[in-house]
């Protein structure tokens, strides 16, 4: 796994920081998120192969706007800036900025005006982007040209070759931009002269081979969940040194209902793996120190807190511990608030490190640079089965994230029945789709309102399968009826949404009949429910979770 050319994202508080980097990455080039404050000295001392410069919330020309030197612009290295990344790169350059008479959002139309762009090459003279803004770029810098436009926008696209300094003012990295990724392919493959070295393939050799090398005889403590990331992660440690990693599962009531038997069946001592499994049923004193709890954050953080506690007290019972495992991935790093310039977004237990207090030498985090799908191919080459590897995300914290509001063993009870009754009815309709799925040709129109033409086949997900679903228990108790009594009950969420990335999601068009059987069974089953609700919110400007 080669990241000797790497090409830094650097972040302006832009939602999609992380997306971008994601797209890079897909055309096989490393590459790392750094805040619009990291020094000068520090970008050159890293000798990036390209910059890229996200978006951001504020107005590049205000008085205490996010801004960059001028010198970044004059290093020789590729620049493409984003947004307000291209509006900050004329701005800085002699250009100017100002507030557009009509703004732009959503899919737009641009044109291409120069196909022999190396920016634009390959891309159709006329084609579909996703804009954001209510600045344009109302005059060039010095040596620029406008390469694209749009009815309302002069400059979507802006360049300056000699210079190898590009500017884009919609988003490329986003699906609503269909041939956005081929535009961030031709910069850091052609402009930037990557040669696209970035594979999975090798990742497991070098952790092995590193992880061995650091650990040396000292003995690790890994933290389980049993969720992707964790169980990657314990995998690959005990390939590289067996009997001196125990692992650690932490039940903490908040888990997803029978999961906690589910965990110990694949990583217990009549599971695959020959791991040092160690359970530690700690359910009622989660409960106690989350009771009276509402505020999402703060239980996020007694969760990770008190799970740093188990460690510690599982760590003294067997003995000297030099190291901890943590599932850690770039998304977590990021929503913390260390790896660019965006708000936190959640705090995760997993980042940050630990209390002075804790008797660990190192935090050990083989996934920590990895993205999801890159994890799930880690775990492919570990003969992980795909069961696992491709099952649902589930936060570290659980489900209380997913009970607004107080947490008590009442309410984990109603929401992890909902949640089984609705995963369990999503894969009985999607078994009965592919049962009648042979070969069937159908259409599908887009908002713009172009026909595309689809077969599927045996096997196949239906078209309205979610990515990722699950119920949520909200605070809102509500009057119902049910057998001619009056009941005061709590409403259930059911959240399903389509993505690829993770990082933008819109929700799920399950079918009708699916929802209707779903909320039967809820309202019938579940104690305490008496009204079933559907989350049709997108991300942005909601999150996947509900917290």
């Amino acid at each position: 796994m080669d990241t000797s050319e790497k090409v830094l994202v650097i972040d302006f508080g832009g939602q999609y920081n992380q997306l971008v980097a994601r797209r890079v990455r897909e055309c096989n080039v490393y590459c790392e998120i750094y805040s619009y404050r990291t020094p000068l000295d520090k970008i050159k001392e890293m000798n990036p192969k390209g910059i890229i410069l996200t978006g951001g919330p504020a107005s590049c020309y205000e008085e205490g706007a996010a801004t960059c030197s001028p010198e970044l612009f004059n290093m020789g290295v590729p620049v493409l800036g984003l947004c307000y990344g291209a509006q900050l790169m004329q701005h800085v350059l002699g250009g100017k900025v100002q507030r557009a008479d009509n703004r732009e959002y959503g899919k737009i139309m641009i044109d291409v005006t120069a196909p022999d762009s190396a920016l634009l090459k390959g891309v159709t003279p006329r084609t579909q982007v996703w804009m954001s803004h209510f600045d344009y770029i109302s005059q060039l810098a010095p040596g620029f040209e406008s390469t694209a436009h749009s009815d309302n926008c002069p400059v979507a696209v802006a360049e300056k070759p000699s210079a190898k300094l590009y500017g884009i003012q919609f988003h490329p990295e986003v699906l609503h931009t269909p041939e956005g990724t081929k535009m961030i392919y031709n910069f850091v493959r052609d402009i930037c002269g990557c040669e696209g070295s970035w594979r999975m393939d090798s990742f497991v050799e070098v952790q092995i081979r590193d992880i061995r090398e650091k650990v040396g005889d000292g003995k690790v403590l890994c933290a389980l969940s049993g969720g992707v990331d964790s169980s990657v992660a314990a995998v690959l440690l005990s390939k590289a040194i067996g009997n001196q990693l125990t692992c650690v599962f932490v039940d903490h009531g908040l888990l997803r209902k029978n999961e906690g038997d589910e965990v110990e069946e694949v990583f217990g001592p009549n599971g695959p793996y020959e791991l040092n499994f160690i359970r530690v049923n700690a359910q009622q004193r989660f409960y106690d120190k989350l009771a009276g709890v509402t505020e999402p954050e703060r239980k996020r953080k007694i969760i990770g807190e008190e799970f740093i506690r188990v460690f510690e007290e599982e760590a003294h019972k067997i003995g000297a511990v030099d190291y901890l495992v943590q599932g850690t991935i770039y998304p977590d790093v990021v929503e913390s608030g260390l790896g660019g310039e965006s708000a936190v977004i959640k705090s995760h237990h997993n980042v940050g490190g630990l209390p002075s207090v804790v008797d660990f030498k190192e935090i050990i985090e083989p996934l920590r640079n990895l993205f999801k799908d890159e994890v799930r191919k880690v775990g492919l080459e570990l003969g992980i089965p795909k069961k696992l590897v491709f099952r649902q995300p589930f936060p570290g914290p659980g489900l209380g994230i997913r009970i607004i509001g107080e947490i008590t063993p009442e309410k984990v009870r109603m929401v992890q029945d909902a949640d089984a009754i609705y995963r369990e009815e999503i894969d009985k309709a999607a078994e009965e789709w592919r049962k009648n799925a042979t070969c069937v040709e159908y259409t599908q129109t887009d908002d713009d309102g172009s026909i595309h033409h689809y077969r599927r086949t045996d096997g196949e997900n239906p078209p309205w399968m979610p990515n990722q679903y699950f119920a949520a228990l909200t605070n809102m108790r509500s009057v119902g009826v049910m057998g001619d009594e009056r009941t005061y009950d709590y409403a259930v969420a059911l959240r399903g949404v389509s993505t690829v990335d993770f990082m933008t999601a819109e929700a799920a068009n399950i079918p009708w009949e699916v929802l209707q059987t779903v909320m039967s069974r809820i309202i019938n089953e579940v104690r305490g429910v008496n009204r079933v609700l559907y989350d049709i919110s997108s991300k942005p400007p909601g999150t996947i979770e509900w917290e």
